[in-house]
């Protein structure tokens, strides 16, 4: 083959073994193709070496599943399908969180888009405990945290700003078709919203889920750690 280079970068060896580039990643993911070097290359020997047909084989002739597709997938699996024009049982957040659990690996290297093999997404849909990961991996909103929490939003307000939970993403809400209009909506872990409590038992949750409404949150006095109290 012509335009051989010394070193290659992942782009470069795909192109050269004429595969796309998510086979390549999911070849080296799986040992069929070597890990790069230190500076994440391989050599032109390593890549002339390599078994191009067998890393061809490595995904399906249907090539990977989208995020939204595997969420289909998962929905399916647990019993709840994601219904067209709908709000989806199993949203794409679940398959992102997936991804960072390591149960999943995202071929695409986009972050606003997954790409991942089908069959380990199967993997996936045939675990015992995929309800379990779907209910804490769902997203939740600041309004549906505090609900889930028993709280009212003043004081999941005050939640945050103590930096007790943080955002897992941000999703963009739209007043019409114009992007002026466009807020950003924090979205938090299930998991992590219901390992709050236990997670801060220096607070009295049942006196901050008993506070009434127009009363001073007793979350309102607490300083983020670190931070002096005045």
């Amino acid at each position: 083959m012509a335009n051989r280079l010394t070193e290659y970068r992942e782009d470069q060896a795909a192109g050269r073994l004429r595969v796309p580039i998510t086979t390549y990643r999911w070849a080296v993911h799986t040992g069929i193709a070597p890990k790069p070097g230190p500076g994440g290359t391989w050599s032109g020997e390593q890549v002339e070496a390599m078994d191009r047909e067998a890393i061809r084989a490595a995904v399906p002739a249907g090539g990977c599943l989208s995020g939204g597709q595997a969420a289909d997938r998962i929905a399916e699996a647990i019993g709840r399908p994601n219904e067209a024009h709908t709000r989806a049982s199993v949203a794409v957040f679940v398959v992102q969180q997936l991804v960072g659990r390591g149960l999943l690996t995202d071929l695409s290297g986009n972050p606003d888009g997954s790409l991942l093999h089908p069959d380990q997404v199967a993997e996936v849909c045939g675990r015992a405990d995929l309800a379990r990961l779907v209910a804490e991996e769902s997203p939740l909103g600041p309004e549906q945290a505090a609900t889930r929490l028993g709280i009212r939003r003043v004081d999941f307000d005050h939640v945050t700003r103590l930096g007790w939970l943080t955002p897992a993403t941000y999703w963009e809400v739209r007043f019409g078709t114009s992007r002026a209009g466009a807020v950003y909506v924090p979205v938090y872990r299930t998991v992590e919203v219901d390992g709050l409590c236990a997670a801060h038992p220096e607070v009295n949750w049942e006196v901050v889920r008993s506070s009434g409404r127009g009363k001073r949150s007793p979350l309102a006095a607490l300083k983020p750690a670190g931070e002096a109290v005045a």
